[in-house]
């Protein structure tokens, strides 16, 4: 299975391009529609990277793709200025899991 990176800009791709994984840069809703379409319908693709900004700026894409379809795994990562998660999201998260504050 392979990876692939669907980005908002060209210094995310070429860094990943030198660990060996494809990608494709997209700005606009319409084309981060058709570059999942396209990476959907490659069989041999087992993860796709999206940035964070995608997530929440377009996340009825997003959510349909995590909802109805078993493969590829989708892993949201932070864009070169960092995630715009609070310092604290992991502690936050596993409080919510578990109902427990650490």
């Amino acid at each position: 299975m392979k990876m692939f990176l669907i980005s908002d800009n060209n210094d995310t791709l070429t860094g990943m391009r030198l660990a060996g994984v494809e990608g494709v840069v997209v700005h606009t809703r319409e084309e981060l529609r058709e570059a999942l379409e396209k990476a959907l319908t490659d069989k041999e693709l087992g993860i796709l990277l999206l940035m964070e900004r995608f997530g929440r700026e377009f996340p009825e894409l997003i959510d349909d793709v995590k909802l109805h379809h078993r493969l590829p795994l989708i892993v949201e990562i932070p864009d070169r200025h960092g995630t715009g998660r609070a310092p604290d999201f992991i502690t936050s998260y596993v409080n919510e899991a578990i109902g427990l504050k650490l």
